[in-house]
C-alpha cells in the first residue's frame, strides 16, 4: 500500500484541509511554497494517464474549492501534477500540487540543458 492509500486510510495522519467521498487535500510536509497542499483521489490511481474524464469533472470543483478556502482564488497559485519518472513523479498515487501565498518564481530545468526536449 502506498503512502498515500495510508493517508486515505487514516493510518498516516495529515494536516487536511478538504475531504469528501472522493478525494482529499492536506498539507505537504516538505513545502515548496507558503502554501503547498496536495490533493488527491482516494481511489488509488497511479498517474494522471489513468485518470478518467468523469474522474477529473469530479476533482476540477474539489481542487477549486480547496483554492478558496485558502484563499489563493483571489490571489493565484499553480496548480501541478507530475506524470512519470521523466515528469518528476515520486509517489506512484496521482496527486495535484496546489502551490501559492506569494508570487511564484518558475524555476524548473532539464537535468541536460544541451539536449533537447
Amino acid at each position: 500500500m502506498c503512502i498515500f492509500c495510508k493517508i486515505v486510510d487514516g493510518e498516516i495522519p495529515s494536516n487536511k484541509v478538504l475531504e469528501n467521498d472522493d478525494f482529499i487535500a492536506f498539507h505537504d510536509i516538505n513545502p515548496s511554497a507558503p502554501v503547498h497542499v496536495l490533493v488527491i483521489p482516494k481511489k488509488h490511481i497511479d498517474c494522471f494517464q489513468e485518470f478518467s474524464a468523469e474522474d477529473m469533472a469530479k476533482a476540477t470543483p474539489f481542487i477549486q474549492e480547496v483554492t478558496s478556502k485558502l484563499g489563493l482564488d483571489k490571489t493565484g497559485y499553480r496548480l501541478v501534477t507530475n506524470n512519470g519518472s521523466d515528469g518528476g513523479q515520486e509517489v506512484l498515487h496521482l496527486h495535484f500540487h496546489i502551490l501559492g501565498g506569494g508570487k511564484l518564481k518558475w524555476n524548473h530545468y532539464h537535468d541536460d540543458p544541451k539536449k533537447a526536449i
